[in-house]
């Protein structure tokens, strides 16, 4: 907190974080109070979730590419306008069903813009060794808001109304938009130039279809919110019908999901070092769906929030196990863009649990829905154990320039390709299946860093030969291989199958372009190419 610029961030984000949850609270009453059932309530969250999932990836695209506060500045702006038409509204007496719908999709909008850019940004706010006290502070920021922000909403709606709790929550993110426009941060120097947004959209799903470890994390997370998203959507439903609460009940109810979730920050530095990653998140995902499953037994206010406040302990397990697991897993590069991924699986997964839930509690009631929730969440939780392990080791993910600069190809690059790339590799007989094993991974990390197809072939006349090649889409793209997008585990990977080529030999590489591509009076964008490829992989064949 001796940083100016993050303590001034921390505290702005603070008081729009609570008015969120402020305005969550108020937009699910309030289209209660407009004659709304189970499933339009539901479609409150669908409607905050859904922009993000359809806008979250270019939008972190566009976070590597234009200037990150600008991008912020933008969308804060479209959240603040939700909030602002949502008080107006209301406190003219307006408000309908689809109204509260679409201005509450539009803060959606600007959630989108903002999500992944917000987290890119840290690293630019203090000092490398200072991240992890960072990430830390921002972690309680989220669950303080998360414990008052719903109490203090409940609170004033029964107050002032929801009309006010729109007003505070626009005002909220003024607050955020004024500390971003002092900001003056510096400008970053791109030697190879800002890629096209389509490119980096490209990248970014390459980079994310080509990392089985971060897949895993995704799948996992993806699962779990699709049941475990059903607690959000269906609670108010719940205070307002089972328990017969108010809207300072429900309120309450959500804040006690708050404690539980600071308790659970406070435990986890002290659960984590006596566990595998594997394990918490696995017991965490089983106890939140013991609660649900409790929540939907019982008609008790005492014990529902007993059940929340254990809920909320395992939520925060949960959530931050698989954001922290997916940064560790994410090279500098990719980082924005692929947590756009693990965003739109995470709000992708919400918003289609809040519809189903919804759907399911229209058919069967709200408190069988929450029962069969829990069920189907300890099922999938334990399918996913072993066929989606999270990841055990270490993988070190910082930048190194392993390649050095090739001497045919010229900084910044030509737009035009596509590049082949061939690297002969020498190996003793002996080491030749040892090698073809070891070059697999090697193969994938090329693809993730922008080959579009990879193979591996063997001599036929003389099989201590190998030719690796790869193919990408242009000159440019090939020079940020070598200069941005090299990392430790990258090379350690390279230097186990160096380890298996023949003493006194280093693999000799060759550059070419397609022939045609130097005729043409125009360079190719980034999102179009010389050739039509999709990713692939030949493997080495043994004659």
């Amino acid at each position: 907190m001796r940083r100016r610029m993050f303590r001034a961030l921390w505290t702005a984000q603070l008081a729009a974080n609570m008015g969120t949850w402020m305005q969550t609270v108020g937009a699910q009453w309030l289209m209660g109070d407009l004659g709304g059932g189970p499933l339009e309530v539901a479609l409150v969250q669908t409607a905050t979730t859904l922009p993000v999932f359809a806008l979250v990836v270019p939008a972190g695209a566009l976070g590597d590419i234009l200037d990150q506060r600008r991008l912020l500045l933008g969308g804060q702006l479209l959240m603040f306008l939700g909030a602002a038409g949502l008080a107006l509204v209301t406190g003219a007496g307006q408000a309908t069903p689809t109204l509260l719908l679409l201005l509450t999709a539009l803060m959606g909008v600007g959630e989108a813009f903002c999500i992944s850019s917000f987290q890119a940004i840290q690293p630019e706010l203090v000092s490398k060794d200072e991240i992890p006290q960072a990430a830390l502070l921002n972690s309680a920021n989220g669950n303080v808001a998360r414990a008052a922000g719903p109490a203090l909403g409940g609170l004033l709606i029964s107050a002032a109304g929801p009309a006010a709790t729109f007003g505070i929550n626009a005002l909220s993110f003024l607050g955020v938009m004024i500390v971003l426009y002092a900001w003056r941060r510096p400008a970053t120097h791109r030697p190879l130039g800002s890629e096209h947004v389509r490119g980096a959209i490209r990248a970014g799903a390459r980079y994310v279809r080509r990392a089985p470890e971060f897949g895993a994390v995704l799948g996992r997370s993806g699962l779990f919110m699709l049941f475990a998203g059903g607690l959000w959507a269906l609670l108010p439903a719940i205070a307002r019908g089972p328990l017969g609460m108010s809207a300072g009940g429900y309120g309450l109810l959500l804040g006690c999901v708050g404690v539980g979730a600071v308790a659970g920050a406070l435990a986890l530095p002290v659960v984590r070092p006596r566990t595998t990653t594997n394990g918490l998140v696995t017991v965490s995902m089983v106890l939140y769906a013991a609660t649900m499953a409790v929540i939907g037994l019982v008609d008790s206010s005492l014990v529902a929030a007993l059940a929340l406040i254990v809920s909320g302990l395992a939520w925060v397990a949960v959530l931050s196990t698989l954001s922290a697991s997916a940064q560790i897993l994410l090279p500098v590069w990719a980082r924005t863009r692929a947590l756009a991924y693990y965003q739109l699986v995470f709000m992708g997964g919400q918003a289609l649990g809040g519809v189903g839930w919804g759907l399911v509690a229209d058919w069967f009631g709200v408190q069988s829905a929450f029962v069969i929730a829990g069920i189907g969440l300890v099922l999938t939780t334990v399918a996913s154990m072993r066929s989606m392990p999270m990841p055990a080791g270490h993988i070190d993910m910082e930048h190194v320039q392993h390649w050095p600069e090739p001497e045919s190809l010229e900084t910044p690059g030509r737009n035009i390709g596509p590049v082949l790339v061939i690297v002969e590799w020498q190996v003793e007989r002996a080491n030749a299946e040892a090698f073809i094993q070891a070059m697999r991974p090697v193969g994938q990390a090329r693809r993730r860093t922008g080959a579009t197809i990879w193979g591996l072939y063997e001599d036929m006349d003389d099989p201590t030969v190998f030719l690796e090649t790869f193919t990408v889409v242009s000159e440019r793209e090939h020079l940020r291989q070598h200069l941005e997008r090299g990392t430790k585990e990258d090379q350690e990977l390279e230097l186990r199958a160096r380890g298996l080529t023949r003493s006194g030999t280093a693999p000799r590489v060759r550059h070419l372009i397609w022939a045609y591509a130097l005729d043409r009076s125009e360079e190719l964008s980034d999102h179009d190419g010389a050739m039509t490829a999709h990713d692939g992989e030949v493997s080495a064949h043994r004659h």
